[in-house]
């Protein structure tokens, strides 16, 4: 088999995508997704605790 240049070309094209696809998964299931979830729960969590404290001081 005699491969040319362009075949070449397009084999390191699809390894490159391929790369950068696989640590771009890694870096979202390691990094961001967490950070995401993390600051949603402390959203959620002064949330919740800002309409007790309000609701404590509408009943005293």
């Amino acid at each position: 088999m005699d491969f040319t240049f362009a075949q070449y070309l397009g084999f390191l094209a699809f390894l490159l995508i391929l790369t950068i696809g696989f640590w771009l998964m890694i870096l979202l299931t390691a990094f961001i997704i967490p950070y995401w979830l993390t600051g949603t729960f402390i959203e959620k969590f002064k949330m919740k605790k800002e309409a007790k404290r309000k609701a404590l001081e509408e009943n005293a």
